[in-house]
């Protein structure tokens, strides 16, 4: 089961990965679901928890030139993030979108409990969701 932490903590940073396949795969391997569910979300969420912290940290480079955003960037994406809210981050389990918003929610200096607890709540849901699945779904194949 640790791989599976390594692996949903990695598949939530910036890098490239998913571990779906590895918690379903642990889970015909007949691990204990609230187990399997509890690592995941850990994992999952740590490596939110990283972007965030990347986000916290880059902001002290926005007087840089090869700094990402322009200042009018940062504007109008503190603007929408005021409108959207913090509750943006409950779309933090989504494919491509949910790593940069979790970069954006440090960048914004969302506090960290905040953050913590809008992650969790998504990440949590996924990763029930997919177990869910994998019991209706792959129960046969499995066992």
């Amino acid at each position: 089961m640790l791989s599976l932490f390594w692996v949903a903590l990695l598949s939530a940073t910036l890098l490239p990965g998913g571990s779906e396949v590895w918690l379903a795969r642990q889970w015909c391997q007949g691990h204990s679901v609230l187990a399997l569910w509890c690592v995941a979300t850990a994992g999952n969420t740590l490596g939110s928890l990283v972007n965030v912290a990347l986000g916290r940290y880059a902001r002290r480079f926005q007087d840089r030139r090869w700094f990402p955003a322009s200042p009018a960037q940062l504007a109008r994406a503190e603007r929408w993030y005021q409108r959207v809210g913090e509750a943006s981050l409950l779309l933090s389990w989504l494919p491509i979108i949910g790593d940069p918003l979790t970069v954006v929610a440090g960048v914004l200096r969302l506090p960290w409990w905040r953050a913590l607890a809008w992650i969790l709540v998504a990440k949590g849901a996924r990763y029930a969701l997919i177990l869910g699945l994998a019991a209706s779904w792959l129960g046969p194949l499995c066992r």
